[in-house]
């Protein structure tokens, strides 16, 4: 009996153990602006930037590592918001090439709308009820303009961070005065929030890859510049 005991106590410790290897330790999800002010090739930046810094290797290899869960939104106006690519669990490499070729050959949703990166915010928060279980939740917003329609991020950050999400952001400069900044005061929040700079569209693919592997690994926060390397 005493056999038979210590065995099942061995048999449940490897479960656990194998159970806790297998945890989503962050969900990520990752919001592009497709907005008027973003021309196609932009778009193609963007998308194929994306792509590029999941295929990074320390990228990679810190999404495998915490079984990190990962979703694509497309957002522009009130209202136009889609899932271009649901939840999928990083837990090999072959799962992060899949995501990243997806992402390649998404196509675009809408072309000539405004910016409600609130409304982006509420309805990518409501997506994570499918990754309930993940530890972190991150929400990454790229974008080139400040909000002009629908609800102010201001409005509804505090409430987004009261339920646990982490708002990272990305500013591309060029088409606003000092994106940066506003990012900073309007946008980003919750536990080590950051905001990053790319200075033009052809900058981005840098910046994203900087970005993602800050976002993975959690590192300590404060607002980044375009000067910061990994």
């Amino acid at each position: 009996m005493k056999r038979v005991t210590t065995c099942s106590l061995l048999i449940s410790l490897l479960l656990t153990l194998s159970s806790h290897a297998k945890a989503c330790e962050v969900a990520l999800a990752l919001t592009v602006d497709i907005s008027g002010s973003v021309d196609r090739k932009e778009y193609k930046l963007q998308m194929n930037g994306l792509a590029g810094a999941l295929r990074d290797p320390t990228v990679a290899q810190a999404l495998v590592t915490r079984k990190a869960a990962l979703m694509l939104v497309q957002w522009t106006g009130t209202s136009r918001q889609v899932v271009s690519l649901n939840w999928q669990r990083m837990t090999d490499f072959d799962q992060v090439e899949n995501f990243a070729s997806k992402i390649e050959t998404t196509p675009r949703e809408w072309r000539n709308f405004s910016t409600a990166i609130g409304d982006a915010l509420i309805f990518t928060s409501n997506k994570f009820a499918e990754v309930k279980k993940c530890k972190r939740k991150v929400i990454d917003v790229s974008g080139d303009g400040y909000s002009n329609e629908g609800i102010a991020p201001l409005a509804i950050r505090a409430q987004l961070v009261d339920a646990g999400f982490t708002i990272n952001g990305l500013a591309i400069e060029g088409s606003s005065d000092n994106l940066t900044q506003y990012y900073f005061d309007h946008v980003i929040a919750g536990a080590k929030s950051f905001v990053m700079t790319a200075n033009t569209f052809d900058e981005y693919p840098k910046r994203i890859k900087q970005k993602l592997f800050r976002e993975v690994t959690n590192q300590v926060a404060s607002q980044i510049t375009n000067n910061n390397k990994l």
